[in-house]
């Protein structure tokens, strides 16, 4: 796959929305890249309690012709009321084990009998991120493009502590960037099966993404971009949120992002921060 214009942070958590991760020069013969990160979320979801979500993404990346592959491998600590799940936001959790339950999760503060919702902590391993992506057309001075990725979320992280729904998520998304000097355009449309459980009930749903990026120098390039989910969950709630960084190539193969978001619907976090550090072999 040629050279494209950006490089977008590629967090375990983000599904399908953010703009895809597209290699650099060299992978027409094969290139391989690992990243590692920490992604710091808080907000209250419609609740009158605050979630906090910790993640420590590690991706591996392998990018040759036209396809990309990704792994995403994260490692997440939340707090707050088990009604709310990462990547997916406030759900009717009936799990009676789950987060803030007071059942099985140290750190639960629900009454037993009340039915209310609590508040409860729990870590260990977020769900498991696996994505194919193919170049589907681009300009012959690589101005435009057009790529189509379709993700896998297994659902590895534990539905009993709150951190997961416990099932497979399949999404496919097609993103679309147009740069002209020093400005590259970029934006997407994507579609995701949410799986359900005798716990949690969710409904497939679209997502958006538009966005555009200025490159300062040879180093350094900003950005921002406008996010949009629909509603996946009876009870829950969109997500919009604007999310703004900044890239700066270290040199040696390695690169260092790093990001601000503010959630503008019950559905997102109400602010959020993180960090990438990426090399490349």
């Amino acid at each position: 796959m040629s050279n494209k214009p950006y490089w977008m942070l590629a967090g375990g958590l983000l599904l399908v929305g953010a703009p895809a991760a597209h290699a650099a020069d060299g992978a027409d013969n094969g290139q391989f890249s690992v990243s590692a990160g920490a992604d710091y979320s808080s907000g209250k979801y419609g609740s009158t309690s605050n979630t906090d979500i910790w993640s420590v993404p590690f991706t591996a990346e392998y990018a040759t012709n036209n396809w990309t592959f990704k792994l995403v491998l994260p490692y997440i600590d939340v707090s707050g009321p088990g009604d709310v799940i990462p990547g997916v936001g406030q759900v009717h959790n009936k799990n009676p084990k789950s987060r803030g339950h007071g059942k099985g999760v140290a750190g639960g503060t629900t009454t037993p009998g009340t039915g209310t919702v609590g508040t409860g902590s729990a870590s260990g391993l977020g769900d498991v991120v696996a994505s194919a992506g193919y170049q589907l057309f681009a300009s012959s001075d690589q101005s435009f493009g057009v790529d189509l990725t379709g993700k896998i979320k297994f659902g590895t992280a534990d539905a009993d502590k709150g951190l997961g729904t416990g099932k497979n998520d399949y999404g496919l998304s097609l993103d679309t960037y147009k740069t002209s000097g020093n400005w590259t355009a970029f934006g997407g449309v994507g579609w995701m099966k949410y799986g359900s459980s005798q716990y949690i009930q969710l409904r497939n749903g679209f997502n958006a993404t538009v966005g555009a990026q200025y490159k300062l120098n040879g180093n350094d390039s900003f950005g921002a971009y406008y996010y949009y989910r629909e509603r996946i969950a009876a009870g829950g709630a969109p997500q919009s949120e604007l999310t703004g960084y900044w890239n700066h190539k270290l040199g040696n193969g390695w690169r260092l992002q790093t990001y601000v978001m503010g959630g503008f619907a019950n559905g997102s976090p109400d602010y959020g921060a993180g960090v990438t550090v990426k090399y490349t072999f």
